[in-house]
């Protein structure tokens, strides 16, 4: 399985048209494709629970361990079946199951050796490591970190959609340049959008324009992104208002 979150590895017959729910209802009762929807979920959103297990104080290894052994037991055993949804929303679904099965594994841990976990997906756990920048006695709650980790997942996976749009629309090279100012970017890159309207040889009013353009359709992707990992679509706003507050409070703290 793909590790990269990249939205060519998630079919139209996958998670994509539907919500979480429906793909967990399918996983758990069995239903032909159920399974491997639910892997391909879990392969997407696996990183803030890496986070937040790495946040907890377990080591690389054991945060290693933690995730797989949990993502055997979400998906080869149907053993959420009538696991809390967690008020609609995936974020705070995966994160109530996940400390679950941390404090069960805890458990049986006081009694007997855990063994290696069989790897159910391949996860990048090296790259995902150079992301962290955890520090001795983090101020930041592992709560907060899963929550931003979460944010930014949301926030690549819109942008990866975005330049496939463009890229389809035969907007590929011009987006190389204007995705710069999709965040802060275009600061970090040292790009003015004197020097962006220079390189795509169009006017000052014009280049601020398609700058607006693509901000206002990343914002519309980012939001359907959001509305996917909820039960209820009125929920949006809230979702977008608390994964927006977990990044100003980790900022510096976790990179894209």
């Amino acid at each position: 399985m793909d590790p990269k979150d990249s939205p060519e590895a998630y079919s139209p017959a996958g998670f994509e048209p539907t919500r979480w729910t429906v793909v967990l209802d399918a996983a758990q009762s069995a239903a032909p494709g159920g399974p491997q929807a639910l892997a391909r979920l879990c392969a997407r959103y696996w990183r803030p629970l890496y986070t937040f297990a790495r946040g907890q104080g377990h080591s690389p290894e054991d945060a290693q361990d933690l995730v797989q052994g949990f993502f055997a037991h979400l998906i080869e055993h149907r053993a959420l079946r009538s696991a809390d949804r967690a008020k609609g929303r995936f974020r705070s679904f995966l994160l109530a199951s996940f400390q679950h099965f941390m404090a069960n594994e805890r458990r049986r841990a006081r009694t007997e050796k855990r063994g290696g976990h069989a790897e159910v997906l391949r996860l990048d756990w090296q790259d995902e490591e150079g992301r962290l920048g955890f520090e001795p006695q983090d101020p930041l709650t592992p709560e907060v970190l899963y929550d931003a980790r979460w944010a930014l997942l949301v926030l690549r996976r819109a942008a990866l959609k975005l330049e496939q749009e463009q890229a389809a629309a035969g907007r590929g090279e011009a987006f190389g340049t204007l995705k710069s100012f999709l965040g802060d970017e275009g600061t970090r890159a040292n790009l003015s959008y004197e020097e962006a309207a220079r390189r795509l040889q169009v006017g000052l009013p014009a280049l601020k324009t398609l700058v607006h353009r693509l901000r206002r359709r990343h914002a519309e992707l980012v939001r359907a992104e959001v509305e996917g990992t909820l039960e209820d679509p009125a929920e949006v706003d809230a979702e977008l208002r608390a994964l927006r507050a977990a990044l100003l409070a980790a900022r510096g703290r976790v990179e894209a």
